[in-house]
């Protein structure tokens, strides 16, 4: 089937179309500012402004929303403050009026059942996956757990591209992952291997396939010493990325899939015994099997169910230790083609589903809680490897807000639309441009535009972030071009400001990406594009 024509390309998707063309591309691109027939800066934010944040997911979006709104900003000088309308809480105590917050607290997650135990439990992690380990897994909890420790391993920084380095910091990781094992204290160890999903966001092969043999090998190190110490390894992944790394036409895809993940038990005892994983199961089931290996009850509110199956039934009652290991990003699919993670060389995960107990997990779509037919993403699939239970997403609650027409009366988002109306000011809406990123959709922001202008809202300003994950080649340009053909058809609003999502939505405290950002929305400071 052929792709729809792009419509008519505004200032700005040409100039994305020319930056392409001189070698840049969605994630990294560098800001974009829209002028007027002055030679001035085109719609920023100024103080006091309202700004709709229409981003989904949130930790990425924490950085640049405290800049916007915090009057003691510490990192960089601000103008001040914006009235900021998010579509969920981005963070606690942000200055923020919250479209969709938080439902009630979630309860009985893993490390919340074996901290109530008694039990010690320790997460290993580099800082570029760090909030999955701890925020999500935690049920969407920042504190930590009684008996909780996190290692976090400062991920590389002098490097823009990830694929520069694709053995990231996986060697510390296993390096920390192995002192650890040595010490008893532990019940529970959690680690996680970052790069196959991190470089797979990159489009360079070879980098991936080393990204791959990367955690391959660590993962090698790490399970030796686990059998060596009597420690049970429970090995399996949060989504799949590079196991299908091409569109059906042969073009990449960089980004997440809906294939399941594998999922493999070493155990001594239990493998003698003719233990093995059933299939079938999902994500949701991780935290139940490992509850089972610690000799711990499911709580009630977990429904997910252990994936071990005894030749002779019931369960297991003597208490393990247990090592938790997530292989970020590591999909399965037997078809080879496009298929990275059977082209590289990975004699050790080879050898594990040869000789010991496998199954594959769902990690997509409605089994995390995703509408269905979905890709997976790190955030739903840690929440539910540490949950035990299907958890509905923002997504879905947003959807379906949309589908029964309750957005349209959102309360955060006519607080800051009756602002601009009332004080005469402009509205800007702020994110994500995509058709489906686990950040936001377009159908978000196109509601938020036909909204806008059923209201009344006098001007509107948009700016817009890109990023190719999961996306075609160029296809930022393509996205760029509908929103202003839309501000067209409506008669409102315009793109102003356009950027990689690389600088805006950072999350490890690289406060010169953030201020770069920061700048061409409130200052105007980025490549200058003359209106049409």
């Amino acid at each position: 089937m052929n792709s729809p024509p792009d419509p008519p390309l505004g200032p700005l998707a040409r100039a994305v179309r020319a930056a392409y063309a001189a070698g840049e591309e969605d994630e990294a691109l560098n800001p974009r500012v829209l002028l007027d027939a002055e030679g001035r800066p085109r719609g920023p934010i100024r103080p006091g402004d309202p700004v709709i944040f229409y981003d989904i997911r949130g930790e990425r979006e924490v950085e640049l929303s405290q800049a916007l709104t915090d009057p003691r900003f510490p990192h960089f000088a601000t103008a001040g403050p914006v009235r900021l309308a998010t579509m969920i809480e981005y963070a606690p105590g942000l200055a923020e009026q919250v479209a969709f917050p938080p439902q009630e607290l979630l309860r009985d997650t893993l490390g919340e059942v074996v901290s109530r135990a008694g039990l010690f439990q320790v997460k290993i992690v580099e800082s570029e996956k760090a909030i999955h380990l701890g925020y999500f897994l935690s049920g969407k909890r920042e504190p930590r757990f009684p008996g909780e420790e996190r290692r976090v391993i400062e991920s590389h920084k002098d490097a823009k591209n990830d694929d520069a380095r694709p053995q990231m910091r996986a060697a510390d990781v296993a390096d920390q992952t192995l002192a650890c094992l040595t010490n008893p204290r532990w019940s529970l160890l959690i680690a996680n291997f970052a790069n196959v999903d991190v470089v797979g966001h990159i489009e360079n092969k070879p980098a991936v396939l080393q990204a791959i043999e990367t955690v391959d090998r660590e993962i090698g190190r790490v399970i030796e010493a686990a059998r060596t110490e009597g420690v049970t390894v429970l090995l399996t992944a949060d989504h799949g990325t590079v196991e299908q790394w091409l569109y059906p036409e042969g073009a990449v895809d960089t980004g997440h899939t809906k294939n399941p993940v594998p999922c493999v038990l070493l155990d001594a005892a239990l493998e003698a015994e003719g233990a093995r994983l059933r299939p079938g199961g999902s994500l949701i089931d991780v935290a139940p099997t490992v509850l089972e290996l610690l000799a711990l009850e499911k709580p009630a509110a977990m429904t997910g169910a252990s994936l071990i199956i005894r030749s002779g039934g019931g369960f297991v009652t003597r208490p393990r230790r247990v090592l938790l290991l997530i292989a970020d990003g590591w999909g399965h699919r037997d078809d080879p083609d496009g298929n990275l993670i059977l082209e590289a060389r990975t004699p050790v995960m080879d050898r594990l589903r040869a000789e010991h107990p496998f199954t594959t997990l769902w990690a997509s779509g409605e089994a995390v809680g995703l509408p269905k037919n979905t890709v997976g993403n790190s955030e739903a699939g840690h929440l539910h490897l540490g949950a035990g239970r299907i958890l509905y997403s923002d997504r879905l609650r947003i959807d379906r807000a949309l589908e029964d027409g309750s957005y349209y009366r959102n309360p955060a988002f006519l607080w800051a639309m009756d602002l601009a109306k009332k004080e005469n000011r402009p509205l800007h809406l702020l994110g994500i441009v995509s058709f489906f990123s686990s950040h936001g959709s377009l159908d978000h922001l196109f509601a938020l535009m036909h909204m806008a202008k059923n209201q009344g809202v006098p001007q509107m300003f948009i700016h817009s972030l890109l990023g190719r994950r999961g996306e075609r080649p160029e296809a930022g340009a393509h996205y760029i071009a509908k929103v202003e053909a839309e501000c067209a058809r409506l008669g409102l609003g315009e793109v102003v400001t356009v950027m990689g999502r690389f600088w805006a939505l950072d999350r490890e405290s690289n406060w010169d990406r953030v201020e770069k950002a920061y700048r061409a929305l409130v200052d105007g400071v980025g490549m200058s594009i003359a209106c049409a």
